[in-house]
């Protein structure tokens, strides 16, 4: 089995890495409905759930070397260094039991997608599959511009989608509801140009190793959900997963 950019194809191929070793990732802008869709493919597929930030915070309230030096970094307002986030990547992906992996939202630059590269060949691991949510701007704009939180509860509404029974106020307390710095309009137009100016130069370095799929995902979660099924069922069908073949020079 070939794996091909939005497509699978039936081709004879013999080279194949156990699926108890196979890796994915998801990738989306924010907004995008990334996070739903992740939990849904852990909990059906059985992958273990890595995002860097998650990992980032366990290591720090673990007080681990690495979380300490992590904290270090950010307490000044310094972006932790790629060094110590693939360190606590390596150390998460070695233990014993890890088994499939889902890579949430990372990488997030060309080279940190070369780099994971290289550490998931010498972890005997593969990529097989990067499914990437895609939505447009505008859609990913009214979502995150409308969206209005209750920071005592964390509860989170939206204007839209999901409205508050009495606009503007937490349905629970009555308390007001708030607009975050990250959900104002010019600091999303901000991360979106980030997002797209990493991310196409990630999808080209994937394509080349014929596992992006790209899901249209300007729909209802559950139909989002049957288009990311579909292509997972697909992949992982069978005893081992189909290693692409090799590009011709």
């Amino acid at each position: 089995m070939c794996i091909r950019d939005r497509d699978i194809m039936g081709c004879s191929a013999d080279r194949t890495v156990k699926s108890d070793d196979s890796c994915i990732l998801i990738v989306g802008a924010p907004a995008s409905g990334k996070g739903t869709q992740a939990e849904r493919i852990k909990e059906k597929y059985n992958f273990f759930h890595l995002s860097s930030g998650d990992l980032l915070r366990a290591e720090i309230k673990g007080q681990t070397d690495l979380g300490k030096k992590a904290k270090e970094y950010m307490d000044t307002g310094k972006l932790v260094p790629d060094e110590l986030i693939f360190g606590m990547i390596d150390i998460a992906i070695s233990k014993p039991g890890c088994g499939k992996i889902m890579f949430d939202g990372f990488p997030r630059t060309l080279e940190q997608a070369k780099r994971l590269d290289d550490m998931l060949r010498r972890r005997n691991k593969k990529l097989v599959a990067l499914i990437y949510l895609n939505v447009p701007d505008s859609e990913l704009l009214e979502r995150g511009i409308g969206r209005r939180v209750h920071l005592p509860s964390g509860r989170s509404y939206h204007m839209r989608y999901k409205p508050p029974k009495v606009e503007g106020k937490d349905d629970v307390t009555g308390e007001e509801l708030i607009q975050r710095d990250d959900d104002k309009e010019e600091t999303i137009r901000k991360r979106l140009e980030t997002f797209h100016a990493n991310n196409e130069k990630i999808l080209e370095h994937y394509k080349e190793q014929d596992v992006v799929f790209e899901v249209e995902a300007n729909d209802k979660i559950d139909i989002v959900w049957e288009k990311v099924v579909a292509i997972l069922d697909k992949v992982m069908a069978g005893d081992g997963v189909a290693e692409p073949e090799p590009k011709e020079k």
